[in-house]
């Protein structure tokens, strides 16, 4: 009997932990701390439980010792000095989340959870106030700050563009970038991300409030025009064939968002718009969030490395804000006062909650104020603006 209880003990990850815990075995209960909070944003604070939830669960799953590496193998997809990747091996010797993080590797979920996104999302107030588009672009101002604080504290160019995209609160193109130039941060960029969308309404509110001033965040903006079907039908259409000739590295995150939106203002594909919407955004989303969660091993995931992550995809999301509201405030200036510089801090890709976040404020100072709709123009081009961005970066870094 104490034999049969030895071994048991001795093919647990229970030995690898409590024998090994000064040579290791702490790590995994770091993670188990981390995955703790994550369920804790996730399933009592309701922050992006249909994402946080997923990466938890990924997490979990392969930060046991002496099992995980039956269901994922990090070592088959991160291919030093440009090897390629041995697809015998993982058909061979892969495990479950191997085989679908083939689906992260390939670029295949983030283009459609844009599909998804797209068929979610009205684009109307885009079309009714192009000068959103302005707004969408200054966030941008985040990437590109927390893309030079990378450098500066020691990252290349690769890793310093998928940890730049932070800055544009877009997980599924954060991950898009990732899986190209920098897949061993994979983890720590994903989980980066995705918190600092959760956290949307607590990080902005006091930056919206520190560059603007009582009257600006009272200020009532006008009624939007009225957008015709065939504005709607025609913009999605335009947008992908000008992206298409000017930066086709951004085309399968812009192209397939363009899509989505084209199936849910088309009129005659209601069927395949909620299918985007619901079945298929669920599908992915679980996907993506365990595979995503998956990479966050304890060997790679804590070190130095993820704790400068954190920070800088702290600073670029508030970079990102503050560049919004800051062009906010230009527009209220050269508008005379028509323009309610809270719809700039939307500028940021996390749709539609940025938007919200905009409305809850300025509704605080002026009860009367429905800011929403005009902060959804910017929401929207920031996510446009982010996929642009990512493009950008793509196209100068890839090793092709």
């Amino acid at each position: 009997m104490l034999e049969a209880l030895q071994g048991i003990y001795e093919s647990s990850a229970f030995q690898t932990i409590i024998n090994g815990f000064l040579d290791g075995g702490w790590k995994y209960l770091v993670m188990y701390v981390i995955v703790g909070v994550l369920f804790y944003f996730g399933i009592v604070r309701g922050f992006e439980p249909l994402l946080l939830i997923p990466i938890a669960f990924g997490m979990l799953l392969t930060n046991i010792p002496t099992i995980s590496d039956a269901i994922f193998h990090m070592d088959f997809f991160v291919q030093e000095n440009g090897a390629v990747i041995q697809w015998a091996d993982i058909a061979h010797d892969g495990g479950l989340l191997d085989y679908l993080y083939l689906g992260v590797k390939l670029g295949i979920y983030p283009p459609l959870i844009f599909l998804g996104v797209g068929a979610m999302t009205d684009f109307s107030p885009l079309i009714a106030n192009p000068k959103s588009l302005l707004l969408g672009a200054a966030a941008q101002f985040g990437v590109f700050a927390a893309f030079i604080g990378a450098l500066l504290l020691g990252f290349d160019v690769m890793e310093a563009s998928a940890i730049g995209i932070i800055g544009g609160a877009d997980g599924p193109t954060a991950i898009y970038v990732t899986k190209t130039l920098a897949p061993h941060l994979l983890g720590a960029i994903a989980i980066a991300a995705y918190s600092y969308m959760a956290l949307v309404p607590m990080i902005q509110p006091p930056i919206m409030k520190a560059f603007t001033t009582k009257k600006m965040r009272a200020v009532k903006m006008e009624v939007l025009r009225p957008v015709s079907k065939t504005e709607q039908v025609l913009f999605p259409i335009i947008v992908a064939l000008i992206v298409a000739a000017i930066l086709p590295s951004a085309l399968a995150l812009i192209g397939m968002l363009m899509f989505g939106n084209l199936l849910r203002v088309s009129g005659c594909t209601e069927r395949l718009s909620k299918t985007a919407q619901n079945e298929l955004m669920n599908i992915v989303t679980i996907m993506l969030g365990v595979c995503v969660g998956a990479t966050a091993k304890a060997d790679n995931f804590l070190d130095f490395n993820t704790i400068k992550i954190i920070i800088l995809g702290l600073c670029a999301f508030c970079f990102a804000t503050f560049g919004g509201v800051l062009f906010g405030d230009l527009m209220y200036l050269v508008t005379g006062g028509k323009i309610n510089p809270l719809i700039g801090s939307a500028g940021v890709s996390a749709v539609p909650m940025a938007a919200r976040v905009s409305q809850k404020v300025g509704q605080k100072e002026n009860p009367s104020n429905f800011l929403l709709m005009h902060a959804m123009g910017p929401n929207v081009a920031g996510v446009i603006g982010s996929a642009v961005a990512a493009g950008v970066f793509l196209t100068l870094f890839k090793i092709v």
